[in-house]
């Protein structure tokens, strides 16, 4: 481990990777109001996500995308496990700070939203790396823009919809009108955020592969 400069950039990329997939989980429980529209305060990592997918699918291709997401996945299911064990275990009464309500509030939303978040986040990432290669395949190392932003136009449109319907819908926390305008809402602002982070994506395109060119172990 660590002998070439590509696997520093490949354990830098996957720490942001699960450490913004796994913030966004603990915190979607959270519901915010901009204007008239309603979403999940668990959108605001997903851009970083993005970020370092597309990145990782550059030089780690297919499979290195497909194994962290399945390792972020096994890793978001086993902080849930703990949260839920942290939830059964009374706190101790009178000298806890946080009771058991308290902590019942902000991570037992959380408990609600597991099942459709893990299959919203695998199904998403699997759609975006296949429409990410999808075009790849056809324009080589051009046209960054087109591979990195048209996954995100496909695979969150499917992300915004199963995890709030699972999440939120189908316990009835919200109605169906909530839902749809919550899920339009949140996808046309990750939408927003990815078109608006596509400089970035040239630019750690530009300092990944500066970095890679300088390690006389890096191939193409």
């Amino acid at each position: 481990m660590f002998k070439t400069k590509k696997e520093i950039v490949f354990v830098i990329l996957a720490g942001i990777f699960i450490t913004n997939a796994v913030v966004a989980e603990l915190i979607g429980g959270k519901l915010i109001q901009i204007g008239p529209f309603v979403m999940s305060i668990g959108i605001l990592p997903w851009p970083v996500v993005f970020l370092t997918t597309d990145l990782i699918n550059e030089y780690f291709g297919e499979k290195g995308v497909k194994k962290l997401s399945f390792i972020t996945a096994c890793l978001i299911a086993y902080a849930f496990l703990i949260l839920f064990m942290a939830i059964v275990i009374p706190a101790a009464k009178g000298i806890s700070p946080v009771n058991d309500d308290q902590f019942q509030a902000v991570f037992g939303q959380s408990m609600w939203i597991i099942v459709g978040s893990l299959i919203a986040f695998m199904a998403s990432q699997l759609i975006d790396v296949w429409i990410f290669w999808f075009f790849k395949r056809r324009t080589g190392e051009r046209k960054i823009w087109l591979r990195t932003t048209g996954s995100t136009v496909i695979s969150q449109l499917f992300d915004s919809f199963i995890v709030l319907g699972i999440a939120f819908w189908l316990p009835g926390k919200i109605n169906f009108d909530t839902f749809i305008s919550s899920a339009l809402i949140g996808y046309t602002f990750k939408l927003s955020i990815a078109i608006l982070l596509t400089p970035l994506i040239y630019a750690g395109h530009h300092l990944i592969k500066k970095y890679l060119d300088e390690d006389p172990h890096h191939q193409e």
